[in-house]
């Protein structure tokens, strides 16, 4: 068994285990990170794609509000060009007029949240698919956000400050020390999924920010984090219907948001409490009272083409138990589909506020920090606390730089609808489009898949966007095939230098890497 020792070890790649990497690493820590699929697999890779400004939790949980729209702020400037300015509208329809819309305003200023009320004509002008039985109308900082992009450019910026990211790696077990009171876990095992070969990795303290699988993960550590599993469904449409985020002016429910991303619209979600964060089921009521209750926004919407349905699994957690309580009851008798003692009925009651559980003091286990909880706009933060928390269990104090610290690709300034097909047309890339729906090339494809030795399909999707346009794959999915069939008969065109995931989704930056890895035909 290959063995490497590390002073974090970060299980989990998804928007927080990359930050925590990224964190961690740039405060000096020797930091290795493991996923067991590829980066973003879980539940950053199955939302919405909003970037909060806070405004939807301000009545219900305030805090978890402050949140949001601190790090909105603070994301706008770390990750810019993974962010589309939408902006965001919270529209009063006819059956939700009452005074809600006068406290969430008032709430809105106290918790110094941006809003603006406009007047609906003025919405419906610059959203004419709106609907014009609005009478109220508030702008906020709400955006769109690309959570692929971000995670990559986040585990780039994590690597560069000495990190390392071992994807396809699963964690078998998690390694204690000490007697009952006195435990410390010191080491894990992983399983390198495509060798089949066994990884020990000696860490001073092991992070689980494994999202909705948490619980799973504390397991291995002998201490029970009671997870409640929101599943969400959303539906994509085969075209914008609006450019600015719409949310109705209402307290929280299903249905009632609406997500310009990329070339789609989202409408979202559902919220039902499950037991499994793996094996989801859509059922036909779901995409039912989705494409009904995004008629109240957009008039019309059902009957829009809808590209595919998906389903994530928001992690939240609500404590239950005082620090240096033990664990209730033994693990081996806890079953995943047990109600977490004194949580909210319901996952939609639970709060969307970060969780941080520092099991020394939580559990009499050291070396061990889980960090769960929020919303994809509070990674940042959800990191910072964690690596926070490390620090005090190892006894040193260095700061967190990752606010002021830009990730690669902040350059490129905000992303725009029209970005790749500027560059496909300044470059003249036609010939090299892949998949003309989300105008990938040849050269995106081939950088994206010579990184990665166990590229799929899926990971092309995640990675570059193919096939997740109107044809959603039904010609490019042939093509790319194909391109990987050469790359792996080492038939493919050489790919220069470091892949630059920053700009993973840019072609003319993919062209000029390539164009440099050339041969230049002389001799």
């Amino acid at each position: 068994m290959k063995r490497m020792q590390t002073e974090i070890l970060v299980i989990g790649g998804g928007a927080t285990g990359t930050g925590v990497a990224w964190d961690a690493a740039l405060r000096g820590f020797r930091t290795v990170l493991v996923e067991k699929r590829d980066l973003t697999h879980g539940t950053t890779g199955r939302y919405h794609g909003l970037l909060h400004s806070g405004a939807r939790y301000v009545l219900k949980d305030p805090a978890s509000a402050v949140e949001c729209i601190n790090e909105n702020r603070i994301l706008r400037r770390t990750h810019t060009h993974c962010i589309e300015d939408t902006s965001g509208f919270f529209v009063v329809l006819p059956e939700d007029e009452d005074d809600y819309s006068d406290r969430f305003a008032d709430a809105c200023r106290r918790l110094n949240i941006p809003c603006t009320e406009i007047p609906p004509a003025s919405a419906l002008r610059r959203e004419p698919l709106l609907n014009p039985r609005i009478s109220r109308v508030f702008e906020l900082p709400d955006a769109a956000a690309d959570s692929f992009l971000a995670t990559h450019a986040t585990a780039q910026a994590a690597r560069q400050a000495g990190a390392t990211l071992l994807p396809y790696h699963e964690l078998t077990r998690l390694h204690l020390s000490g007697g009952e009171g006195n435990r410390t876990v010191s080491a894990a095992t992983v399983l390198d999924t495509v060798s089949g070969e066994e990884l020990h990795i000696d860490a001073d303290l092991v992070i689980n920010a494994a999202g909705a699988w948490s619980g799973q993960v504390a397991a291995l550590a002998g201490v029970d984090v009671k997870m409640i599993l929101g599943k969400g469904v959303m539906l994509a449409t085969n075209a914008r219907l609006t450019n600015t985020v719409i949310n109705r002016c209402k307290m929280p429910g299903d249905g009632d948001i609406l997500v310009p991303i990329h070339t789609v619209s989202v409408i979202g979600t559902t919220d039902e409490q499950v037991a499994d964060p793996e094996n989801l089921s859509i059922e036909q009521w779901e995409i039912d009272l989705m494409l009904t209750e995004g008629d109240k926004l957009v008039p019309g919407l059902s009957s829009s083409r809808i590209l595919r349905a998906w389903a994530g699994v928001r992690p939240l957690y609500q404590e239950t138990q005082s620090p240096g309580e033990p664990a209730l009851g033994s693990i081996d008798s806890l079953s995943d589909d047990q109600p977490a003692q004194g949580s909210p009925q319901y996952s939609r009651d639970a709060t969307r506020a970060l969780a941080l559980l520092d099991h020394q003091q939580r559990d009499g286990v050291r070396g061990f920090i889980t960090i769960t909880g929020g919303k994809w706009t509070t990674f940042r933060l959800m990191a910072e606390s964690a690596v926070d928390a490390a620090c005090g269990q190892l006894g040193v104090s260095r700061p967190c730089r990752t606010a002021a610290t830009p990730v690669p690709g902040v350059e490129q300034g905000h992303y725009w609808l029209g970005h790749r097909l500027n560059e496909v047309e300044d470059e003249n890339l036609q010939s090299e489009l892949v998949c003309e729906c989300e105008l990938v090339t040849r050269s995106m494809l081939e950088s994206a898949a010579q990184r990665n030795p166990t590229v799929t399909l899926d990971d092309l999707r995640r990675d570059v966007r193919l096939g997740m346009g109107p044809c959603q794959g039904g010609f490019c999915t042939y093509r790319a095939v194909g391109i990987l069939h050469q790359l792996r008969a080492g038939k493919a065109s050489p790919v220069a230098g470091e892949w630059h995931v920053a700009h993973m989704q840019s072609p003319a930056h993919h062209h000029r890497d390539g164009a440099a890895a050339a041969p230049s035909g002389e001799g």
